[in-house]
């Protein structure tokens, strides 16, 4: 009788099972069948129209090709914008793990353009070894600033970045004593959260700071520099990957509260003008700096991708001829290394110079001018491991900035979903169910490892050259591997400039104010 009930059920479920399998099989003739009759009809797609069906997996597998590609097929050293061997050094370090390595380097030193540090004989020791000393920013300012960070984060606005992502940066950053760039998105309660130091960023929208019509509102410029957390204004001249474009963030991440923060309409697309209208040149440049800084009386300087730079020498001597304390407090110089949440491809990838370009060559041209001791630079794009740091301050970079090493530290996988609201680890999208994984309280302590470890990292090859910290590093500690296989010294490629004579006292007075 058991057995005879057991087969029953057996029938049963073999039957249920086999009618399950018959109506999946219809069904899916059914969905081939009207795909077929679709994409026969439709005349958009040459592809559909001539393979229906069938080319629809081309799609399918171009989109799955990414995926495949970073984890199967790429080689460590292969990956752009940022390879898995820089990606996973920033996991390892803000997650605290163990970011040695055995057996020999996997990156390949050959190309040209590639730096490597000269060591010397007599390495620094220990307990001969100091932290890299502070530098003051803006002394003519009612309250200057003095910061002691060698990398900092970048301008990054609420809007393109989640809530969670902004409030772990925010956290992060107080714990690591670096400080955080709110991006052109405009000053929000989540910035301020951590207790961090904030850079305010003005972008060509002036967003926060604006009045109905897009004109800076300078109430509002002074509310903002209200905070005691605000201790710089950035102007935002243009932008990494999109030089001569402005911001862009899609109407589906303007949110009530974003709109309200920046003051614009929610829902729809945020388009930032391609340039501020009231600086024409580099006289209204120095105009508009010195009103906000006049306004907020804290230091205030600008950002700008470098493509010509004889204005930068105009703007020099029109410093000279209005007087030392007109000259912004810095410089934040971006380059076509640099990254954002959504552009256009043409500027991407082919507008603006190089940061390993542009960083000396204004630098060079602050020194004759006499100057650089007036004006700090901060330079960006794309340095985010200590060796890309201790190139920047070999070249004579006063500080470094980065976006996308910070959102690795959160936990970026590069899944380049940025600009769909889609970001699956829930750092640039306003999903809730996808920033339900994001713990700001976590991800501050990693921020806090990366900013260490770069330190730490950057500490270690100072040594290794024979300094105390790593604001010694000189261009002689650098060689850059030249197209014949040889390398030169960055000293020699870029000379050391002299200050021309008639503003050498100027540099001496400049030199004297920051230290007092």
């Amino acid at each position: 009788m058991i057995m005879s009930l057991v087969a029953e059920v057996t029938g049963q479920g073999l039957a249920f099972l086999s009618s399950l399998f018959v109506f999946f099989v219809g069904l899916f003739v059914l969905v081939s069948v009207l795909l077929f009759i679709k994409d026969m009809t439709q005349t958009k797609d040459t592809i559909r129209r001539n393979y229906p069906v069938i080319g629809r997996f081309r799609y399918l597998f171009s989109t799955l090709g990414e995926f495949f590609r970073q984890y199967f097929f790429s080689m460590d050293r292969e990956e752009m914008p940022f390879n898995r061997a820089e990606r996973e050094w920033v996991y390892k370090s803000s997650s605290g793990a163990d970011n040695t390595l055995a057996f020999g380097s996997t990156k390949n030193i050959n190309p040209p353009g590639t730096p490597l540090f000269v060591n010397c004989p007599f390495p620094t020791l220990d307990e001969h070894a100091t932290s890299a000393p502070p530098k003051c920013i803006g002394p003519f300012c009612r309250e200057p600033y003095e910061a002691s960070s060698l990398i900092n984060v970048s301008g990054m606005s609420y809007g393109a970045l989640s809530k969670p992502a902004v409030r772990a940066l925010s956290k992060g950053a107080k714990l690591a004593g670096c400080w955080m760039n709110t991006g052109e998105g405009g000053l929000s309660c989540y910035h301020l959260e951590g207790g961090c130091d904030i850079v305010f960023q003005i972008g060509t929208a002036k967003y926060g700071v604006r009045t109905t019509d897009g004109k800076l509102d300078d109430n509002k410029l002074r509310q903002v520099a209200a905070h005691p957390q605000v201790k710089m204004f950035e102007i935002k001249m243009s932008q990494g990957a999109k030089p001569g474009k402005g911001g862009i963030l899609p109407g589906a991440k303007v949110t009530l509260e974003i709109a309200r923060i920046r003051g614009i309409e929610a829902g729809k697309d945020s388009i930032s003008p391609n340039r501020h209208p009231e600086i024409d040149s580099y006289q209204e440049l120095l105009d508009f700096v010195q009103h906000v800084r006049k306004v907020t009386g804290k230091p205030t300087g600008f950002k700008a991708v470098i493509g010509t730079y004889s204005w930068l020498k105009h703007m020099c001597e029109e410093i000279h001829r209005r007087g030392i304390s007109c000259a912004p407090d810095f410089i934040a110089i971006d380059s076509c290394d640099g990254g954002t949440g959504a552009a256009p491809m043409p500027l991407m990838d082919d507008v603006g110079l190089p940061i390993k370009e542009t960083l000396l060559t204004v630098i060079d041209i602050l020194t004759q001018y006499g100057l650089r001791e007036r004006i700090r630079v901060i330079a960006s794009g794309k340095l985010i491991t200590p060796s890309e740091v201790a190139w920047a301050l070999c070249s004579g970079a006063d500080f470094i900035t980065s976006a996308r090493g910070f959102m690795f530290a959160l936990g970026c996988i590069q899944a380049l979903k940025c600009n769909k609201n889609t970001c699956p680890t829930g750092i640039t999208t306003h999903d809730r169910r996808l920033q339900r994984g994001l713990n700001p309280v976590e991800k501050a302590i990693r921020i806090k490892n990366f900013v260490d470890k770069i330190h730490y990292g950057t500490g270690l090859i100072a040594h290794s050259c024979g300094v105390s910290h790593p604001r010694a590093l000189r261009r002689f500690h650098c060689r850059i591997v030249q197209p014949n296989g040889k390398s030169q010294p960055l000293d020699k490629l870029y000379p050391e400039v002299e200050v021309i004579p008639a503003y050498s006292k100027l540099n001496s007075i400049c030199h004297t104010k920051n230290k007092s």
